[in-house]
């Protein structure tokens, strides 16, 4: 249930952010439109922390990526620019909650290296997490 969670939260915040894009959720269905910016979104679970034995605490972490997708042969101006509002929406040191999880963002998100992919600019943008669990 703890991923399920930090999704919620994760996604819920993406939701909330001003001046929205088209999102691709995983596993679900989700055209582009030539010409029109997207993002696709993806939870990259990492392998639990086990800080301490025989008490239930555990410490989820991992990467949410939001990949940026923008046409091509028009700059990476707009991109960059979603990159920066999406760091300013996950900054460092930001609690989001969903239940009884509460998610924390622990580094600046990292706007990474843009290159092309079909018809696109791909800008990846890796927003890292964790949640201490308690069962």
């Amino acid at each position: 249930m703890s991923l399920a969670a930090i999704r919620a939260a994760l996604e819920t915040r993406l939701n909330n952010m001003a001046s929205p894009i088209s999102y691709a959720w995983e596993n679900t269905p989700f055209t582009p439109v030539a010409g029109v910016p997207y993002a696709a979104i993806y939870l990259m679970p990492a392998t639990p922390d086990n800080p301490t034995m025989g008490d239930g605490f555990y410490r989820e972490q991992g990467i949410f990526q939001i990949s940026l997708f923008y046409p091509l042969q028009t700059g990476p101006k707009a991109a960059i620019v979603r990159g920066e509002l999406i760091r300013e929406a996950f900054k460092r040191g930001s609690s989001l909650v969903s239940g009884t999880v509460i998610v924390r963002i622990f580094r600046t998100p990292e706007i990474g290296q843009g290159r092309i992919e079909g018809d696109r600019w791909h800008l990846p943008c890796k927003i890292q997490f964790f949640a201490d669990i308690h069962n």
